[in-house]
């Protein structure tokens, strides 16, 4: 079988499509047929040695697939060619870059009929982000600020805010046409964070208020304009692990009007009856119709390495995911 490795730190082009033997589950385990993989922007970062924890090397990334059970292990009930999704990121880590890839099968969750495996997949790190971060911070009868609001978490986030109840949803991001997918997804105004009158735009948009609440998965000098527009006693979550710019005078500005920073780490949030109860809901409501998960760009394993290219060119909106 393929799979994608990376065996030293750098640029897209070190992503390698190698062969390795087809794993058999052992007691307990199912052989899973990856029919979607998802990429995330962390493991860009990884891939650069930038994130905030170095993985060991080689590595085949990949924290959560969908596909069907091709070979049950011994011990295992469940049906063969069952669509299931895979939340690797509790259990082994890694690997779903992958033509296959073994997994318990007690980590398993239902994906339903008319839920694609990409959609599936995009429900995932993203969506149980985006649902975590609704919960730490409630929308409800507030006016929030989303940045990134066309990326994975963002597409999410904006429709699980106004279904929360948010009085006002400002989408934040850097191009025109992602403002635009933001407001067709529900958002009330847009704003693009590359242009420098983009604070005023808030201000304006808030009536000199500022945002109650804003959900920052950006980090960097962002998070910085991003206080100029957070309101008094208002909160900011961030989700940017390692890419933090606030100093001293930043966090005494905050205190000063009453403000809250709030941390949002999924991993240390999750166990496995969590995960199956968060995606149970998420995939509920995409069966449903009530939020739309957008794909942003599908590429088979042997163009991981674009894949990569075109989320370091924040060229992409939504998931992307590999389909092996």
């Amino acid at each position: 079988m393929k799979s994608v490795q990376l065996s030293r730190f750098g640029g897209p082009d070190f992503l390698e499509l190698v062969d390795v033997p087809t794993p058999a589950p052992e007691s307990g385990e199912v052989l899973i047929r990856v029919r979607a993989a998802g990429v995330n922007f962390f493991e860009t970062l990884m891939r650069q040695d930038r994130y905030a924890v170095t993985p060991d090397l080689p590595i085949v990334f990949g924290v959560e697939v969908a596909g069907t059970v091709e070979v049950v292990g011994p011990g295992v009930d469940i049906a063969p060619y069952a669509r299931v999704a895979v939340p690797l990121f509790l259990t082994r880590g890694s690997g779903g870059y992958s033509d296959y890839i073994t997994a318990n099968a007690d980590a398993l969750v239902p994906v339903p009929d008319n839920i694609s495996f990409e959609a599936a997949v995009g429900l995932m790190v993203q969506g149980m982000t985006a649902l975590q971060a609704v919960r730490r911070s409630p929308p409800v009868g507030k006016t929030v600020l989303i940045n990134a609001a066309a990326g994975g978490v963002g597409t999410l986030l904006i429709q699980l805010a106004k279904q929360e109840g948010a009085r006002q949803v400002i989408a934040a991001a850097s191009t025109a046409e992602k403002l635009h997918l933001a407001q067709s997804l529900g958002a009330d105004i847009g704003v693009n964070y590359s242009q420098s009158e983009w604070v005023k735009a808030v201000r304006q948009a808030t009536g000199g208020l500022g945002a109650d609440v804003i959900y920052d998965f950006v980090g960097g000098s962002l998070t910085k304009a991003c206080l100029e527009v957070l309101a008094p006693s208002g909160e900011l979550l961030f989700g940017a692990l390692g890419r933090v710019e606030l100093d001293r005078d930043d966090l005494e500005s905050m205190f000063l009007l009453n403000r809250s920073l709030k941390g949002l780490a999924l991993i240390p949030l999750l166990t496995p009856e969590i995960v199956r109860s968060d995606l149970a809901e998420l995939f509920g409501l995409a069966a449903n119709g009530q939020i739309r998960v957008v794909i942003g760009g599908s590429f088979p394993l042997s163009q991981a390495s674009e894949a990569h290219r075109k989320i370091d060119e924040r060229a992409t909106v939504g998931k992307i995911v590999l389909l092996p």
